[in-house]
């Protein structure tokens, strides 16, 4: 029992007389992956499919990683993505444009195991969650008065109403996959640069949202404005609600369009990863 108790005792320690903490900054690049329909692109002639992944984009990441040996350790991460513009939709007709982005504004976390290869060398894998953030979209149209429309408004033909909205997403809480392989190159003792390549696997279903901008001017074919803030968040067309929550069923007949049909959206992708790693001194084994 003393040897077994002995046996244990010095396996600490000797994972202890390793122990590395290690302390990352780094800035990326990335692209969509798996990507899904998003919206379409209209004009006189065709309409067009537009795909893409809210995980395109631009990120930045601060980590800790500590090594229980010389190969082994757990990684903690947390990141923003600042994601790129996705179309969803895109409207050229005579009478009607309409120009619909949406764009990732998006804080995670990962928790991953860590493998050294070499001292060069390593890869790492773990789990990626959510925890703040939103999909912000962006709308602007303009829409020509019918003819009809026009004299009911008293407005010269070819009036139109040039319409200004942005309505932010918030999703349920996701768990993704992460996965990365790198290579770090040592500067001195305790700098090291370091470059990888990173996978996110994740998705995200919607739970809300709410319009926090919202302006329609009515403009005379001259450009002129005729009616400024014609509606505002205050004054909402028919059709539109502030606040939207999205569920998984609803009756045929609905009408209220404070509520609609939930979409799981991807936020996967793929990148590059640059950055730098601070690695403290390993802990020494009293003698």
């Amino acid at each position: 029992m003393k040897t077994k108790l002995f046996t244990v005792v010095g396996l600490l320690l000797s994972g202890m007389s390793f122990a590395q903490l290690q302390i990352s900054a780094s800035g990326g690049d990335a692209i969509g992956s798996a990507e899904i329909k998003l919206g379409e692109k209209v004009s006189t002639t065709t309409t067009e499919n537009s795909y893409g992944s809210y995980g395109e984009g631009v990120n930045f990441q601060l980590r800790g990683t500590y090594f229980f040996n010389e190969h082994f350790g757990a990684d903690l991460g947390f990141g923003y993505l600042h994601g790129a513009d996705q179309t969803v939709s895109e409207v050229n007709l005579p009478n009607l444009e309409l120009d619909a982005i949406a764009r990732a504004r998006a804080y995670g976390a990962s928790l991953s195991m860590v493998y050294r290869f070499s001292n060069n060398i390593y890869g790492r894998f773990g789990a990626l969650i959510k925890v703040g953030g939103k999909t912000e979209a962006v709308v602007n149209q303009k829409s020509v008065f019918s003819a009809a429309e026009a004299t009911a408004l008293n407005l010269p033909e070819g009036s139109y109403s040039d319409t200004h909205y942005v309505e932010d997403f918030h999703g349920k809480f996701p768990l993704g996959f992460v996965g990365a392989l790198g290579y770090k190159f040592d500067v001195s003792s305790n700098i090291s640069l370091f470059a990888e390549a990173e996978y996110y696997g994740i998705s995200l279903k919607r739970k809300d949202s709410e319009l926090v901008e919202f302006n329609t001017n009515i403009v005379l074919p001259d450009g002129t404005v005729a009616v400024e803030g014609y509606y505002t968040l205050d004054n909402l067309p028919a059709g539109y609600s502030k606040e939207t929550t999205y569920v998984d069923e609803l009756p045929n007949d609905n009408t209220d369009p404070s509520r609609k049909l939930a979409q799981k959206v991807p936020y996967s992708s793929f990148g590059i990863n640059i950055g730098i790693t601070y690695t403290f001194k390993t802990a020494s084994k009293k003698q």
